[in-house]
């Protein structure tokens, strides 16, 4: 592997506190600097951390030419404005989910990439979670057989997060389902059709506009004879917190436990009826990383005794992901290669949201995907 080493800075320390201890401890990183408004709270993760530099201003940070690329990890209205003028301050970019809540800021981040050459990854932990990584590798091996049909689902109360989430239409939070359908056969969305279902509390629909309490999607595939459906609810809706991925194979299909930490189960065609489904635990897949970062696929800071982060309770830690997300992207800018998801792609996944938002305000109407998200 190679010992080049790249200049980050992490630009959110809530769920992006997680990022610190992986990047200090990946030999593609140096940890040169962090951001986050509160001064106090700044001092206290520099020290706990001995991160060298701090800043509250992230233009600030955007100005110091040491810095190589930034990882945002800031409340969703932030993300495309801050990935925006990283990329023209020359930083390579990596950005938690959604890339942006409009069609027209993704298509800038976008043609800025084109335009200067800089990578941009969407943070897309799913598709580096152990469960999709086991089915990925099922169909490598060819073990499913043809992909048939695709679902997922995310559904989870929203309730007492931060301010910019009450009243959030469900499809703008979406690539956590819209990822993993897509990814696995390295396919394209070409269309949409998404129906809207039930309704939130009046006070949540005046922030957005979005009366849903749960929105229904079907994703066409490019030059493909598949669909996905993918379900989403952040409100008002009795459900424990799940992120599903369903896949069903000609050969083999994967469905996802209905309830939290209970085994997933495999099915397998031709086999007498009782045996044709199984109960499985999914392996881990650490092993695929540097040594020095395996262990974070199963503990990290929110396993230290602090108060734990909301997106870890009812996140369970994200699969194991984010270890595999830093390296991909670190791995990307050493080769000098896109990451995966890049630009493109992390347009496509979250444009199928804001598309399938579109389509369920006008009562299902098909919605066609941007051309610039088609490759």
């Amino acid at each position: 592997m190679s010992e080049k080493k790249i200049n980050i800075a992490i630009i959110g320390l809530g769920f992006g506190a997680e990022f610190i201890p992986i990047f200090q401890n990946h030999p593609n990183a140096n940890l040169v600097a962090v951001c986050q408004r509160d001064p106090k709270k700044l001092k206290a993760i520099q020290d706990a951390f001995g991160i060298p530099k701090g800043y509250t201003d992230y233009d600030e940070l955007l100005r110091d030419p040491e810095i190589d690329a930034v990882h945002i990890n800031t409340p969703i209205p932030d993300h495309a404005r801050q990935s925006i003028a990283a990329l023209k301050a020359g930083k390579h970019v990596a950005c938690t989910v959604p890339m942006a809540t409009s069609i027209a800021d993704c298509k800038r981040i976008v043609d800025l990439t084109k335009q200067t050459g800089l990578k941009y990854m969407m943070m897309e932990t799913v598709v580096y979670a152990r469960e999709y990584l086991y089915i990925k590798e099922l169909y490598d091996r060819g073990e499913l057989g043809k992909i048939q049909f695709l679902q997922a689902s995310h559904q989870q109360d929203m309730d007492g997060w931060p301010n910019y989430w009450p009243g959030l239409p469900p499809m703008w939070y979406a690539t956590h389902c819209v990822g993993p359908m897509l990814a696995l056969t390295d396919a394209t969305a070409e269309y949409v059709s998404c129906f809207g279902s039930g309704t939130i509390r009046k006070e949540l629909i005046k922030h957005y506009g979005s009366p849903f309490a749960v929105e229904t999607a079907h994703i066409k595939f490019k030059d493909s004879d598949l669909t996905a459906r993918i379900i989403r609810s952040l409100f008002d809706v009795a459900r424990q917190y799940r992120e599903s991925i369903d896949v069903y194979g000609s050969k083999k299909s994967f469905e996802w436990t209905l309830i939290e930490h209970e085994p997933h189960v495999l099915h397998t065609a031709k086999l007498a009826e009782p045996k044709i489904p199984k109960k499985i635990q999914v392996p881990d897949y650490a092993k695929r990383l540097p040594k020095g970062i395996q262990k974070f696929t199963t503990k990290g800071v929110y396993d230290l005794g602090k108060k734990t982060h909301l997106s870890f309770t009812q996140g369970a830690g994200h699969g194991g992901s984010h270890p595999h997300l830093a390296h991909e992207f670190l791995r990307a800018l050493v080769e000098d290669r896109d990451p995966m998801p890049n630009a493109v792609k992390s347009a496509n996944w979250t444009c199928v949201g804001l598309c399938a938002h579109e389509s369920a305000l006008a009562g299902g109407k098909i919605v066609k995907l941007p051309a610039f998200t088609q490759g």
